[in-house]
């Protein structure tokens, strides 16, 4: 496998030059291509790769990859994994081999829906699977005029979908690490039942006092620990926002500006 392998049946679809911009993650230790217009990362996918304790010689599987951004900011401070990256959208799928190339790290990129794996892919078993899925259920949000970004907020595929086939790639005692908004949390745990144990959720929250937006979740494969709800993380410092003015509370800082590790409560 090459730097930014793992090409598809239609490796050559892209966005035009002049589409995209080249950004900085993690203080400029991982740069990303992304489009001007369509889905563009924030911190999301950022917190989610430094969420997961990964080790080098793992093999780690993300479901819905989109321009890469998770993976190589897992791929940054974690190196040597064994990097695989799923998405149903050609542009993205080419976006995240350019973004693998671009940084230096080797990622298998692979063109499918999660709910029709290839068959090569079906037999395969990983140590970790990270997912970022949609949203929001098909429809429930307003329209986005770019297809990718329409896709990104609001897909087709349930929940439900989405953990089933990560389980199924999960090798036994195996982690699933995911980021979701806080009211489709029960979702998630309905699919869980039966597939993944050892649940915990640690809460987002934009500011103190104020409700959790964003979960992340950890199960494991085989898991029989009970269910862990972790105090919120609080991301920013202050009462609101203030233009200009970068708030993060100094834990956050390091996982979004130095590539720390998001410890959970747990492991503090």
């Amino acid at each position: 496998m090459t730097q930014g392998g793992g090409a598809g049946p239609n490796s050559d679809a892209g966005f035009a030059e002049e589409n995209l911009s080249l950004n900085d993650f993690l203080g400029g230790r991982v740069q990303l291509w992304q489009p001007r217009e369509g889905y563009r990362a924030g911190v999301d996918p950022v917190l989610l790769a430094a969420a997961m304790p990964a080790r080098a010689g793992e093999r780690v599987l993300e479901l819905g990859c989109g321009g890469g951004q998770a993976l190589l900011c897992l791929g940054e401070r974690v190196p040597g994994l064994e990097l695989t990256g799923v998405e149903l959208q050609p542009d993205y799928a080419a976006l995240a081999r350019r973004n693998a190339a671009h940084n230096g790290q080797t990622v298998e990129v692979i063109e499918a829906d999660l709910a029709a794996l290839p068959k090569d892919l079906r037999q395969r078993q990983f140590d970790h699977v990270l997912a970022n899925p949609p949203y929001y259920r098909a429809g429930a949000h307003s329209p986005a005029e770019d297809m990718g970004r329409q896709i990104a907020l609001g897909g087709d595929t349930p929940l439900q979908v989405w953990v089933e086939t990560a389980a199924r790639r999960l090798t036994y005692k195996g982690y699933l690490h995911m980021i979701q908004r806080a009211d489709r949390l029960p979702e998630i745990l309905t699919a869980c039942q039966g597939r993944l144990g050892s649940i915990e959720v640690l809460p987002l929250a934009p500011r103190q006092g104020r409700p959790a937006e964003l979960v992340l979740l950890r199960a494991r494969k085989g898991g029989r620990a009970d269910f862990r709800l972790h105090a919120p993380l609080i991301l920013h410092q202050g009462a609101r926002h203030l233009a200009d003015v970068e708030s993060y509370q100094p834990e956050v800082r390091e996982i979004l500006r130095e590539g720390a590790a998001l410890c959970w409560p747990a492991t503090r």
